[in-house]
């Protein structure tokens, strides 16, 4: 199996929400208050649902809060970051994904000290099999079009 890296290297969760909801509701400032939110939650498609991980001066904390909305990880992204700029409540996701948001102030960061990072994506496929065959679509691509 071929690992090859896609992306930033390193990224983190971040959790956020819009400064109005964090005006009404207060802003956390140990992940455990989290679960006194309301928390917009992902779920995959097996119906797992990630708990969410933060780490700070070797404390890690992984809390696993409810909220009004749960949506399907890969599937619904859009309708979280929309609900947590509406006031709907708090939100995780990847730092690079809510980048716009955070930088206009629509979203504002919550326990930010507290984002663990992880290695980025890596592109996986089994080897010599895939590369043949992809070098062998190439080289009829260009033939094709060199007409």
């Amino acid at each position: 199996m071929i690992a090859v890296p896609i992306g930033p290297r390193s990224q983190r969760f971040a959790t956020a929400a819009a400064p109005a909801y964090l005006d009404r509701r207060g802003r956390p400032a140990h992940p455990r208050e989290l679960l006194d939110h309301a928390c917009l939650r992902g779920r995959f498609a097996s119906g797992a649902m990630p708990a969410w991980e933060y780490e700070r001066h070797g404390e890690v904390v992984r809390v696993e809060p409810s909220g009004p909305l749960v949506v399907q990880i890969g599937g619904a992204v859009d309708l979280v970051v929309d609900a947590a700029c509406a006031g709907l409540g708090i939100m995780h996701l990847y730092e690079d994904g809510l980048r716009p948001q955070l930088a206009c102030g629509a979203l504002e960061p919550v326990l930010d000290g507290w984002w663990r990072p992880f290695p980025g994506p890596y592109l996986y496929y089994p080897g010599a099999a895939l590369r043949a065959g992809s070098a062998a679509g190439l080289r009829r691509f260009r033939q094709a079009e060199a007409g």
